[in-house]
C-alpha cells in the first residue's frame, strides 16, 4: 500500500530539502536501513499553530528488509533527543487517516492524537509529543 505519489519523493522534488539537511539516515552495517525528514516548520499540515515550539517529522521509511523491527522506534527516539537538544516542546507528524496500523504504532510510542485535518487531496491525522 503505497504512502506517496512516485512524483512526491523522485530526486528531483526532494533534492532542495536533501540539501537543506533535512533527511537523516538511520544506517545499519553501512547500509541504508531507514530514513526520515526533519524539520522546524511546517506550514503545509500545521499551519494553525505556532512553529516556535515543536519539530516536525515526515517521510518516514524503513527498507523493506527491516520491517517490523525496531527501526522506528529507534528514529523516533533519535527524533525525540534531536527535538529536546534544540529546544522544543513538542514532536509533530501526520498520516493518512485511514491507516489504522500506522496511527496505533505512533500511539504505542507515546504520540498523542491532536486532530484530524484536510490538506488538499490529504486527509491527516494529526499527532504531537510532548516532550
Amino acid at each position: 500500500m503505497p504512502l506517496w505519489n512516485k512524483d512526491e519523493v523522485c530526486p528531483n522534488t526532494i533534492y532542495p530539502d536533501v540539501v537543506a539537511g533535512l533527511y537523516y539516515l538511520a544506517l545499519h552495517d553501512n547500509t541504508s536501513v531507514a530514513v526520515v525528514r526533519f524539520q522546524l516548520e511546517d506550514p503545509q499540515f500545521w499551519s494553525d499553530i505556532s512553529h516556535t515550539d515543536s519539530a516536525f517529522l515526515h517521510r518516514l521509511a524503513v527498507r523493506r528488509t527491516f520491517a517490523g523491527g525496531t527501526v522506528v522506534t529507534e528514529l523516533l527516539n533519535w527524533a525525540v533527543a534531536h527535538a529536546c537538544c534544540l529546544g522544543k516542546h513538542y514532536l509533530r507528524l501526520d498520516c493518512a487517516f485511514d491507516r489504522v496500523r500506522l496511527r496505533l504504532r505512533y500511539e504505542r510510542f507515546g504520540f498523542r492524537h491532536h486532530s484530524d485535518r484536510q490538506v488538499g487531496p490529504y486527509s491527516v491525522a494529526r499527532y504531537e509529543y510532548q516532550l
